[in-house]
């Protein structure tokens, strides 16, 4: 790894860990009714609503009530596709999106995937992105972290019946978090060269050829070429080379996509594309944003439970685990290709193939890391394109159920449900029933926990399984062999863990995948949800018991440790076999080649 690499990291993890702190705590503010901001709108939209705040919820009446919340996200994702060429905000003149495709992107986006099988800014029209897209890129987001306030509840309360009001913590998420946060972004991202209007396309005259003859100001478009006022332009000369340049509102769909950890771009280059993040600042604050909501949230833990140690150790086990994934992958990517090398090429740096030029192998491995850990799926390098270990490393990321940080409140949840099966473990070496912050840990909280961390392993082999076996699954493979194996394997890794990234070489976009991700995506989801949701009613229920001379201490190196090992190792053996035959085999095969 280069000084850049090291130096990187140390900075990134240095502004995060002190913007996370305050940024918990508020949310903890928020969600127990301490907002100052809260007033007089919000009650107003309650009555409007018919919500009565005052009433709170079963665990089974708040997961019927985003159950329903998010029903009516797909299908209104879903309609907007299908009714787009009859709805205004389409300057390109596009079509109706193809049933299939629509489906998919509908759940896709009411699951926080974000998984995009098309050309965002090729396939739909302004209208979409915004109505359809952005606005569910909010909701998604609020149903996990809500999620995650749910379970907090349940270890924070006693004798309790009831959760909380559904309506109430998603309205406060989104007016007081999610709202605030992206609309500083929007602006900031704006600054920087964000694209942010209403334009269908600029047609440029590239820098093959202009028809002065002299080189082409990059600012210039064909209907104002060097010498020609803009209102009496005339088309380009035969022989000159235009293309169109997508435009549109693209720095507020941005800005929630990273901040809701969703991924999806209104390009289909994503993060890669400089209308979407011209410049290594930008990029910075990208991955910032990417980690900065999963990292509060923990804090938010703390501040709630009433033992805020609690939330530093979680935190402090995501970030060891974090910090080793990411040296990891800076490392192989600054590797050179053997195959480059032996016919005479010597890289600079390293693997440079399917990496922009201004962000460089460092930035684009550490965004990468942080992408696929954060159940982002947002990119600014071709993920497709890096090593067999550098891509294995990606996998990984998100095959250990994207709880090292991991999507806004989904992470949370994901590693307090390993903190559970940690203390379970510890419990059967000190032969105690186990305890967590005060909570004994059953029979049921221990069935509820194996469902929901076995179900993601079943749907990733098993739809990769069925998509190997099938012509329909292998027509989509564009490299044949272990690299194609791999890009299957990462399609069902990513859509079951609701990430959203590809290893874009796999052809996506048919019947067969758009179906079968879409179920993967939703079972992946709410096959999670709902075990959690149940854990939290089971917890709120139980007495807090008073810690005693016998209980395991679960602040501090020790634990840190123990859910880091329990991670990776529970994470991490179910895909062993799976990653042999992908990524480890090309990388076997190609070094042979040397």
């Amino acid at each position: 790894m280069s000084s850049h690499a090291w130096i990187l990291l140390g900075v990134f993890l240095a502004v995060l860990l002190p913007t996370a702190k305050p940024l918990g705590i508020h949310i903890a503010n928020v969600m127990e009714g301490r907002c100052r901001f809260a007033g007089r709108f919000e009650a107003a939209l309650y009555r409007v609503c018919g919500i009565r705040p005052a009433e709170e919820m079963s665990w089974l009446s708040y997961a019927s009530a985003l159950l329903l919340f998010n029903l009516l996200g797909v299908l209104s994702v879903y309609a907007v596709q299908r009714l787009q060429a009859e709805l205004p905000l389409n300057p390109l003149a596009l079509p109706d999106v193809r049933p299939d495709t629509a489906f998919n992107t509908a759940i896709s986006f009411a699951t926080n995937t974000n998984w995009q099988a098309y050309g965002g800014e090729s396939t739909l029209s302004h209208l979409s992105q915004m109505l359809a897209l952005c606005v569910q890129n909010f909701l998604s987001a609020a149903t996990g972290i809500v999620v995650a306030i749910a379970l907090i509840r349940g270890f924070a309360r006693q004798r309790a019946t009831t959760l909380g009001n559904a309506w109430v913590d998603l309205t406060r998420i989104i007016l007081y978090v999610l709202l605030p946060l992206a609309f500083v972004e929007a602006i900031f991202l704006n600054s920087q060269g964000v694209v942010q209007n209403f334009v269908g396309h600029h047609e440029v005259t590239t820098l093959q050829g202009s028809r002065s003859g002299r080189p082409l100001d990059l600012g210039q478009t064909a209907e104002a070429t060097p010498n020609t006022p803009p209102d009496a332009a005339a088309p380009p000369a035969a022989g000159a080379s235009a293309q169109r340049l997508a435009m549109g509102p693209l720095a507020t769909q941005e800005a929630i996509k990273l901040l809701g950890s969703n991924g999806g771009g209104f390009m289909q280059a994503n993060s890669a594309h400089p209308y979407a993040n011209p410049t290594p600042l930008t990029n910075f604050v990208q991955m910032l944003s990417i980690f900065l909501i999963p990292a509060a949230l923990c804090l938010t833990f703390g501040r709630m439970v009433g033992d805020l140690r609690q939330g530093w150790t979680l935190l402090a086990a995501m970030g060891l685990i974090f910090v080793i994934l990411a040296i990891a992958a800076m490392h192989f990517e600054a590797q050179a290709n053997p195959l480059l090398t032996r016919l005479g090429v010597d890289p600079v740096g390293g693997n440079m193939e399917g990496k922009e030029l201004r962000f460089g192998i460092a930035d684009s491995a550490l965004f990468a890391t942080i992408s696929t850990l954060a159940a982002c799926g947002a990119v600014n390098a071709m993920h497709d394109s890096f090593t067999p270990l550098g891509g294995m490393i990606l996998l990984i990321d998100m095959q250990l159920g994207e709880v090292v940080f991991g999507g806004v409140g989904s992470g949370l949840y994901g590693m307090l449900l390993f903190a559970i099966l940690a203390v379970f473990v510890a419990g059967l070496m000190i032969g105690r029933t186990p305890e967590y912050l005060g909570k004994k840990i059953e029979a049921r909280e221990m069935w509820l926990s194996s469902i929901a961390v076995v179900l993601t392993p079943l749907l990733v082999l098993g739809g990769t399984a069925i998509a190997v076996l099938l012509a329909a699954g292998r027509a989509g493979i564009g490299n044949p062999g272990a690299h194609g194996f791999s890009e299957i394997l990462y399609a069902f890794t990513s859509a079951a863990n609701n990430n959203g990234s590809a290893f874009a070489g796999l052809s996506a976009n048919t019947p067969f995948y758009n179906l079968t991700l879409a179920a993967v995506m939703l079972f992946g989801r709410c096959g999670v949800i709902g075990p959690v949701l149940a854990i939290a009613g089971s917890l709120a229920a139980k007495q807090r018991l008073a810690a005693g001379a016998g209980t395991l201490p679960t602040q501090g190196p020790l634990f840190v440790a123990l859910l880091s090992a329990t991670v990776l190792l529970v994470g991490l053996l179910n895909y062993v076999p799976a990653l042999a035959l992908g990524p480890l085999a090309e990388h076997l095969l190609l070094r042979a080649a040397e």
